[in-house]
């Protein structure tokens, strides 16, 4: 009884670890990635860690407990169509990121040699063509003419993210709601492997829940410790806008990228979710 109870415990103790290792899972870091590219502060990076993670358990405890409990067994469609808006949901994030970057783009093909004529005053010329600098409001930045007496151009909430910030900044909730829903998506596609692994182990269900409970734990503990190691960068860089924009381009671009390529090898490719005979191996 005592070797039982011993080898149980260990397990519990083997899932805290496991959940810390499932927080490095790439599609993971990728997606949390484009969210804390927002964030100058490790407290606020470690906050947004914790939303993932709390998301994350939260659907690991409700699917992988109907699993356990029940016997539920997900049809291959399902699983595959969890897993596929993981992908969905990595192309929306990238997108989002990069929101802002077809006027930055603009700005930047058009040469503004009448700003005198509409009143903006003088830009310093280098080379022949007005100079640009970067600047931000808030997490948005871009470019534009630089001179003496210029006229900025646009209002500092005329940006996509600062009406969303400024409509609901009332809402304590709001910076948390993306990664919180972030998190249940990853669960949601993640959460029957969990169970099915823990199945194999354990068959008590009050075990196989406290596994669960703290394979989640040690999700939320890990994932806040990546948030903060990614944020490091981009919090580095707030007072050199040019790069800070750079990584946060690069972010939105390896997100949307992967999430094509998971939406093609679970969707599309041999065995998947639109195909005659789809195959889903929990993983």
């Amino acid at each position: 009884m005592t070797d039982t109870v011993t080898n149980l415990a260990s397990l519990l103790f083997l899932g805290f670890f496991l959940g810390m290792r499932h927080a490095t899972d790439a599609d993971h870091i990728i997606a949390i990635a484009t969210i804390v590219s927002r964030q100058q502060s490790l407290r606020g990076s470690a906050m947004i860690g914790a939303a993932w993670g709390v998301g994350h358990t939260l659907t690991i405890l409700v699917v992988g407990s109907a699993i356990i409990i029940f016997g539920i067994v997900i049809p291959p469609r399902l699983g595959l169509a969890m897993e596929f808006a993981v992908g969905v949901m990595l192309i929306l994030l990238g997108v989002v990121t990069l929101t802002g970057m077809g006027q930055v783009l603009r700005q930047a093909a058009v040469p503004l040699l009448g700003n005198a004529r509409a009143g903006e005053g003088h830009s310093h010329v280098q080379g022949g063509q007005p100079s640009r600098h970067h600047h931000a409001h808030g997490d948005y930045v871009h470019r534009h003419a630089h001179g003496h007496g210029t006229a900025h151009g646009h209002g500092e909430e005329s940006t996509p993210v600062a009406r969303l910030d400024i409509r609901f900044r009332g809402l304590g909730l709001y910076q948390w709601l993306r990664p919180l829903v972030v998190g249940i998506v990853h669960g949601l596609a993640g959460s029957a492997a969990v169970a099915l692994l823990v199945l194999a182990a354990v068959r008590e269900p009050a075990w196989a829940m406290a596994y669960l409970l703290l394979f989640g734990t040690g999700t939320v503990g890990g994932m806040m410790l990546i948030t903060m190691a990614l944020s490091a960068p981009f919090a580095l860089t707030a007072s050199l806008p040019r790069l800070n924009w750079q990584l946060r381009t690069a972010s939105g671009l390896i997100s949307f990228a992967f999430g094509l390529f998971l939406i093609y090898e679970v969707g599309f490719a041999d065995g998947g979710l639109f195909t005659d005979t789809p195959v889903w191996e929990p993983r």
